[in-house]
């Protein structure tokens, strides 16, 4: 078979990438085009065979030489719809700062395609939709995430004004974001709050107000990924297991991870399920009164104590009604 085309196209792609990013790792490269390290040595020493600019440095990566520039980039059909996709999440998931630059750069997207393709990507876009599920942002904040974004990028701190769930008036906190991740239907930033001295987790539809200041960060911070899952394995710590029908399991699917789900087996017509779970006595135990006519608590006894008190309560509100 005939490899040529193939790492052609490979090639073109790597130098490509090479003008993304200001550093790329021979690693990155090889993890992407699922090749050996030493191919893309290879590769790399054609580039630079055929006039790239390449800089390298060892245990640093590649980067091109300073005011080298590709060529305009056409892209396929399939590539231009895949940004449609792009830009209805945009439209839907963001803040209004992030869309208008967004939708800026989709125009520039749409302006380098062949006349049939841009009738084709129009076909496509007036029949795609996004729903979500609720206000991601607060009125009071609407640019938010940029603001985040920005404040990650640049290593300064914000003075955001923050209102958890059950205050009554919100409060100023001087953070350093680490990042920001979507989860469960809504962003959060991850950052360290100098009021309570640790890092935290902010729900951006409860940040009323956000300033970017001149302070640079204090401290030196990890990827974000390295306190998510500090943060997970400290919260899951009760374990729960229960016995489900299996014909309300696709009706669990949405929220199982959430909960703390780890593995299920089945045994007849039901699946026991196993959980980690950060909340029994709230989040867990309410959830669960969702499909508790389906299901079954083997364990704890903590959680269906608790399911039968908020049982009770129920109750008695539906009887101090007649």
């Amino acid at each position: 078979m005939d490899e040529t085309p193939k790492r052609f196209d490979r090639i073109v792609a790597i130098l490509i990438q090479l003008q993304s990013k200001r550093i790329v790792k021979a690693q990155e490269l090889a993890g992407r085009f699922e090749v050996s390290l030493r191919t893309i040595y290879r590769d790399i020493r054609t580039l630079e065979a055929s006039g790239v600019p390449i800089y390298s440095e060892a245990g640093i990566g590649y980067s091109l030489m300073e005011g080298y520039r590709l060529p305009p980039v056409m892209f396929s059909r399939e590539e231009a719809s895949s940004f449609i996709a792009a830009e209805k999440l945009m439209q839907k998931f963001t803040d209004q700062e992030l869309r208008k630059h967004y939708a800026s750069a989709t125009y520039k997207l749409k302006a380098v395609l062949q006349s049939a393709d841009k009738d084709w990507i129009s076909s496509i876009e007036t029949n795609v939709l996004m729903q979500p599920g609720g206000n991601l942002f607060n009125e009071k904040a609407p640019d938010a995430l940029a603001l985040l974004f920005k404040s990650i990028a640049e290593k300064k701190q914000v003075i955001i004004y923050y209102k958890t769930a059950d205050a009554d008036e919100a409060l100023a906190r001087r953070i350093e974001p680490v990042g920001v991740f979507h989860d469960h239907d809504n962003w959060y930033a991850l950052g360290y709050c100098h009021l309570r001295q640790a890092y935290r987790q902010f729900r951006t539809d409860r940040i009323c107000q956000i300033n970017l200041t001149e302070n640079a960060f204090t401290l030196i911070h990890q990827p974000l990924q390295t306190y998510l899952q500090r943060d997970e394995s400290a919260c899951l710590t009760t374990e729960v297991v229960i016995l489900v029908d299996k014909k309300i399991r696709k009706h669990l699917e949405y929220e199982m991870k959430y909960h703390g789900f780890i593995t299920e087996k089945s045994v007849g017509d039901k699946l026991e399920m196993t959980f980690l779970a950060r909340d029994i006595n709230e989040g867990f135990a309410r959830w669960y009164l969702m499909f508790g006519d389906y299901a079954s608590i083997i364990t704890p006894e903590q959680l269906k104590n608790r399911v039968l008190e908020i049982m009770d309560k129920v109750r008695c509100r539906i009887n101090a009604n007649h």
